[in-house]
């Protein structure tokens, strides 16, 4: 066990790392048309969809942050920000219990409609359903680990988590070790996160990329209601 979390948590992450972030840009540079979320909603639009489609992109938005804020905060922080790691552990309890709960049904709805729906599956490439399962599948595992936490409210287990990430992204050795007692629970929560960055450039989701950030401060357009010229008749100018 020790060699395959050596080889998934230690070696596998720079790994989907880097064909997450160097897959993102050869796509970019040959596959500019593919650089869409191919929108289904001109073929179905229900406001059920609507109440699928923020609840799971709201949800997962607030994961990813929260994840990252949370994973790689420094534990020198906590008491500047006035948190322990008991509080910190009950604080991602709490929000990711229920912005995940938000995700899945959404998920639920988007993955219903995205294979039932006669047109929407037909316009529908493998790798869309393929990543809305892997991330249906996540959100899963993610919900599941919150029992598991809730039975050591002490926090060590989030510390481990924590430490294993820093280490990760600071490229220290020995990031693996901090994961060796943890429940399995934990660790395909994490297998399947790494997962979805290395599915990243071949999907979908590299339109998270395109974030319109200048749509805030877009200018006005400015739009004019045509009015009948009173010169101009049925058959022309008069």
């Amino acid at each position: 066990m020790h060699t395959v979390d050596f080889v998934l948590y230690q070696i596998y992450p720079y790994i989907a790392g880097s064909i997450f972030l160097f897959g993102s840009l050869v796509r970019y540079d040959m596959s500019q048309y593919t650089w869409k979320t191919n929108s289904s909603q001109l073929l179905h639009n229900t406001v059920v969809f609507q109440i699928g489609s923020y609840l799971f992109h709201l949800g997962v938005i607030f994961l990813f942050f929260g994840h990252l804020i949370g994973m790689l905060m420094p534990h020198a922080l906590y008491p500047y920000v006035g948190l322990t790691p008991h509080s910190k552990q009950l604080l991602a309890m709490i929000s990711g219990g229920l912005a995940g709960s938000a995700a899945i049904v959404g998920a639920t709805i988007l993955l219903y409609r995205r294979l039932f729906h006669r047109l929407v599956r037909a316009q529908s490439l493998r790798g869309d359903i393929f990543i809305l399962i892997l991330l249906y599948v996540q959100l899963v595992f993610g919900l599941s680990t919150i029992p598991i936490s809730a039975q050591h409210l002490d926090g060590s287990e989030m510390l481990l988590l924590a430490d294993w990430a820093q280490h990760i992204v600071t490229f220290q050795p020995g990031a693996s070790e901090f994961l060796a007692g943890l429940s399995w629970v934990f660790k395909v929560h994490l297998f399947l996160g790494l997962t979805v960055f290395l599915a990243f450039p071949f999907t979908r989701l590299v339109h998270i990329w395109s974030v319109p950030y200048r749509y805030v401060a877009r200018r006005y357009q400015v739009v004019r209601r045509n009015r009948p010229r009173d010169d101009v008749g049925p058959l022309g100018r008069t």
